[in-house]
């Protein structure tokens, strides 16, 4: 479950009321995780997995209502920037949104103790500075900055910074109460036996702080524009490949410091969650680069990672059980050695699963327990409308496949249309070996298509903005999960 995707009257979720409710629903149901995507600042896109900051919390997440408690909004000003809809309208938000946090701030006490004690670590000084010369520069990417603020000139930052205070203050204020509010509720969850599964993206947006700070990690020319972006070659989800555009990494100058750069990422990925989900966990065998200037990912070239070093180095300090690899998409020998070397458990999609051969390693049956089972992904179809939409040929493997693998688990289930075929997977998915099985919220009501959080290639409004309603969460969904969780033993 996104945040984003939780119920409320402002027009996206947040780490308010609909989160602790939210918890509540999952501890009675006997659930002991909770996922959910990136929290990260979006951007052009609204994707979670594009950020302006890999470490930043998103603005839009902090509660209106725990402002308004604090009396650093008004009710009236609460009230005009509720929203309603199925779907999150971006444009609104960034319109209402802002203004609103703005006038919390400008009624803050900037004296406040904790709020002093969080600009003395300097942990989001680097985020604020870049988000005010953002806004100054009349929001150009940082490489159209003049020269001194691109580069990072001490003098001229300096110089920037007394002109700009209030501006980075704000800017640091915003990270302060969203990661203030997104530690009490980590902290109600874990106190109620739910621990929080985050997502950190491969890679990082070009427009951001973390190439700012660090362009040397990156293939770049002399004026810091992208000599090679990511993507992935053609696949199942687009014939011609994912054009990402995000830089690439440059791992031989990662490699002078011991890789401390991606130590610190995962370590304050740790901090922020119980458990990280890497997403295109394959990328740390090899990645594929494609010239900055195509149109798209048709060519490219696969290009080696010193994975074992690496990992070795990031191995020395974290939790290395903590950690789960979104080991999709094209996979090789090489990754699937890399999974091995690390120990990390990889990710089995029940929507692949079912294609009519009895060696697809997805089927339920064939689950390792050092796995985590999913009926499908936020970048799936849900199931149902994979149901309904299968061509007669897929229709016909998906239903023997799906009895069969019943029979193997020993379930007696009855499949005798599309919905019961769906509640039939999640309950295989449910009974596998895997120690792990996660289920995306519009699975467990199965939900169409309507409820897809994301289609790759795409640029969809329904992307990253799908929304729950109220009435979803009943009594009769938290006992069928529950009786599901107690029936299998989880």
């Amino acid at each position: 479950m996104p945040i984003f995707s939780l119920p409320n009257n402002y027009g996206i979720g947040s780490f308010g009321k609909e989160s602790y409710d939210f918890v509540d629903f999952l501890a009675s149901a006997g659930q002991k995780v909770w996922q959910i995507l990136p929290l990260v600042q979006t951007g052009f896109g609204d994707s979670p997995y594009s950020s302006v900051c890999s470490y930043s919390f998103n603005p839009y997440f902090i509660s209106v209502d725990a402002l308004k408690e604090s009396g650093l909004i008004t009710t009236s000003e609460a009230k005009f920037s509720r929203a309603n809809g199925s779907l999150i309208d971006y444009g609104n938000l960034y319109a209402v949104r802002y203004p609103l946090l703005r006038k919390a701030f400008s009624r803050f006490d900037k004296t406040d103790k904790e709020f002093l004690k969080f600009l003395k670590k300097k942990e989001f000084y680097d985020y604020a500075l870049f988000m005010a010369i953002k806004y100054a520069s009349g929001q150009k990417h940082f490489n159209e900055w003049e020269d001194g603020l691109k580069r990072r000139d001490k003098k001229v930052l300096r110089e920037f910074s007394r002109s700009y205070h209030d501006e980075i203050d704000f800017w640091q204020f915003v990270q302060f109460i969203a990661q203030k509010q997104w530690f009490e509720l980590k902290k109600y969850a874990n106190s109620k036996g739910v621990k929080i599964m985050g997502d950190m993206p491969f890679y990082v947006a070009f427009d951001s702080v973390d190439v700012w700070e660090n362009p040397n990690l990156f293939k770049l020319d002399e004026n810091f524009s992208p000599l090679k972006v990511a993507g992935v070659p053609p696949d199942y989800f687009s014939e011609d490949g994912q054009l990402w555009g995000n830089p690439v990494y440059d791992y031989s100058e990662h490699q002078k410091d011991g890789f401390s750069w991606w130590t610190k990422r995962i370590k304050k990925a740790l901090n922020v969650f119980d458990y990280v989900r890497i997403d295109h966990f394959r990328a740390f065998d090899r990645y594929y680069e494609i010239e900055a200037n195509a149109v798209n990912a048709k060519v490219g070239e696969w290009i080696k990672v010193p994975s074992k070093e690496l990992f070795d180095a990031v191995h020395e300090y974290i939790d290395k059980t903590r950690i789960i690899a979104e080991d999709l998409g094209i996979i090789d020998d090489g990754v699937r050695e890399l999974l091995k070397y690390v120990g990390y458990p990889g990710m089995k999609i029940l929507s692949f699963a079912f294609d009519g051969k009895s060696d697809n390693l997805y089927l339920p049956e064939r689950l390792e327990e050092n796995s985590v089972c999913y009926t499908g992904t936020h970048d799936n179809d849900t199931l149902i409308s994979l149901i309904d939409n299968a061509s007669e040929w897929d229709k016909i493997n998906l239903i023997n496949g799906v009895k069969n693998s019943l029979e193997k688990l020993n379930l007696k289930v009855k499949v005798y249309d599309n919905l019961s075929l769906a509640n039939a997977i999640i309950q295989l998915g449910c009974a596998s070996r895997a120690k792990t099985f996660i289920m995306p919220f519009g699975d467990l009501l199965l939900k169409d298509d309507g409820y897809r959080i994301n289609e790759p290639g795409t640029t969809k409004n329904q992307n990253w903005a799908v929304r729950f309603d109220k009435k979803d969460f009943t009594k009769t969904v938290l006992l069928k999960l529950k009786k599901l969780t107690l029936k299998n033993g989880r």
